[in-house]
């Protein structure tokens, strides 16, 4: 049975909200420039496109040894990985460029990543972003029986070693993606009439996911096959690529949520959730590593969640701008603001967290 979203109070403590986003727009005012993204987005784009596409050209054109073949599958990997924090991810978001044609263009680059724009919209825009580690309602939260991400999913005994096999887990991600996932999700969001923005017919959106699945396959398995690679290189390499794409994305998604910091609420008998929508952000998200370039260049701003879940509109690449105005902002008004100062850090809080969840609850 589905379960009848909850809904968020309708006052903001201490106007934190109006307070904030009054700020941030006049940041933007004052310096004259866009919430969208710029020359450095576009440049970004092209670097990381070079890095997925340029090794899988290189291993159709050029005769090599299979070592070589494996580590352009990895590099591939990273390329896939930042493509979609960065690309795909502000593209589907509305925030890579003023131009709704452009902003649909970049979010279709996650049918090269194996996945499908109606589903991600759904599960990412609509499901994480609305109702934010939510037990029962992010899916981010729901690995099945495998991994325990809160107290209230069930308890079993192989959790106590979740800490360890976790992480050779995370790295199945897109894999499921191009294989199950997909499918599974079209049909329970159609079912339960889910959509994102305009709604489309089902024979619509099942024509696209079965369309795209075909050239997705066509691309990387059927044609490298046809040219002469061995099929089994093919695969180990489709594999390993995919492997190294997911452990990325998984292990940068969860340090944003499930860490010992951030809360999982559930509403109460009415559904109603105690804190407002951006408040509830501030429970529920944390930052890390904010200073470090590399991890804001590659991992496209998603090191800085709280200012993306609270404006997932305005492109990732001002996140570290108007990182400082959302803390200032919730320390006057008494409100968290999480963050790890180094990656590191994080994993560490991360895995530890996963550690104490997988623990025995107290009868």
């Amino acid at each position: 049975m589905t379960k009848t979203p909850p809904t968020f109070a309708k006052q903001d403590k201490l106007k934190f909200f109006r307070t904030l986003n009054s700020r941030v727009n006049n940041y933007f005012k004052e310096n004259n420039i866009k919430k969208t993204g710029n020359w450095k987005l576009h440049l970004k784009t092209i670097i990381l496109i070079t890095v997925f596409l340029a090794p899988y050209f290189l291993i159709l054109t050029l005769d090599m040894p299979f070592w070589a073949h494996l580590l352009l599958t990895i590099v591939m990997g990273i390329g896939m990985a930042g493509v979609g924090m960065n690309v795909m991810h502000d593209g589907n978001h509305g925030s890579y460029s003023n131009k709704n044609w452009v902003n649909k263009f970049m979010g279709g680059t996650i049918y090269i990543l194996a996945g499908n724009v109606h589903n991600w919209q759904v599960q990412h825009n609509v499901l994480h972003h609305t109702y934010t580690n939510i037990p029962g309602h992010d899916e981010d939260l729901d690995a099945g029986r495998i991994i325990r991400f809160t107290k209230d999913a069930k308890w079993h005994s192989f959790h106590r070693f979740q800490q360890y096999y976790s992480v050779f887990l995370y790295g199945l991600l897109t894999f499921n993606w191009a294989i199950t996932t997909d499918f599974k999700q079209m049909r329970t969001y159609l079912k339960r009439k889910l959509s994102y923005g305009e709604a489309k017919s089902p024979k619509t959106l099942w024509t696209t996911l079965i369309i795209t699945k075909v050239i997705y396959v066509s691309i990387w398995i059927v044609l490298p096959i046809v040219i002469g690679i061995a099929w089994w290189k093919v695969l180990i390499g489709f594999f390993i690529m995919h492997y190294t794409a997911g452990l990325i994305l998984s292990i940068v998604f969860q340090l944003a949520h499930v860490v010992e910091e951030t809360e999982n609420p559930s509403p109460n008998e009415l559904g109603e959730m105690g804190n407002t929508w951006a408040i509830h952000q501030l429970f529920t998200t944390t930052n890390f590593a904010p200073k470090n370039k590399i991890v804001n260049w590659y991992t496209g701003g998603l090191n800085h969640q709280i200012e993306h879940h609270i404006f997932p509109n305005i492109s990732h690449i001002h996140y570290g701008n108007i990182a400082k105005i959302v803390k200032e902002t919730a320390a006057e008004c008494n409100l968290p603001y999480y963050e790890y100062k180094t990656m590191r850090s994080a994993v560490i809080a991360h895995f530890k967290h996963l550690k104490e969840l997988g623990m025995k609850p107290a009868m």
